[in-house]
């Protein structure tokens, strides 16, 4: 997003008045429309944010941006009853960038069908590696993690991941160790005193 690369597509959209065409290109947070969980439309912050070029992931699965399958699979549910009921829904997530670097970064959504939320909907992304760097983790711990956020205990996350509650509990004890921290509360403190019904990492 150079001034003078940019330009003639700066005057153009100016000229023609297309204020919300020209919002949308240029604005400084990533910016994705998506029909069923596949990008329609992103703006240049985006397509930088993870490595790309705005057309390489125009019409591509948003998969290709998660850490692995199992966490494109597991996140589609979290946030359905928040779009469905109120039209919006916010969390933050680890995500992938181009070449595999996982990175946290802050997504809010708004859908155009509530009834249907995930059919057609819009989305921010915000980069938060410059002030939450990621640890890396296990794709059992980013489960187990995920799960602690939803508040289950771990005869709960044991069920749900079929694992018995003693692994469990060796894999909250590393989260707590690699964190610094005493307890689950403190793992949340220690991702900027959000909620932890808003932190994501692969369910």
């Amino acid at each position: 997003m150079n001034g003078s690369k940019d330009r003639p597509d700066l005057d153009r959209l100016f000229a023609a008045r297309d204020l919300a065409g020209l919002a949308f290109t240029h604005a400084p947070v990533g910016l994705v429309v998506t029909e069923n969980r596949v990008i329609r439309a992103c703006n240049q912050s985006f397509a930088a944010m993870f490595g790309y070029e705005c057309g390489e992931l125009c019409d591509r699965s948003f998969a290709i941006l998660y850490p692995s399958q199992e966490e494109f699979v597991n996140i589609r549910n979290r946030g359905v009853r928040a779009l469905r009921e109120g039209g919006a829904y916010w969390d933050e997530r680890v995500m992938m960038r181009r070449g595999g670097d996982l990175f946290w970064c802050r997504v809010r959504g708004h859908t155009f069908t509530p009834e249907e939320p995930l059919a057609r909907a819009v989305w921010s992304f915000a980069d938060l590696a410059d002030t939450r760097p990621y640890l890396p983790l296990t794709r059992r711990e980013r489960e187990v993690f995920s799960l602690l956020g939803e508040g289950k205990t771990s005869k709960e996350i044991a069920r749900s991941l079929e694992l018995s509650y003693r692994t469990v509990e060796v894999h909250r004890a590393r989260l707590l160790k690699k964190f610094g921290v005493a307890n689950t509360a403190g793992l949340f403190q220690s991702l900027g005193d959000i909620g932890g019904d808003h932190v994501v990492s692969s369910s």
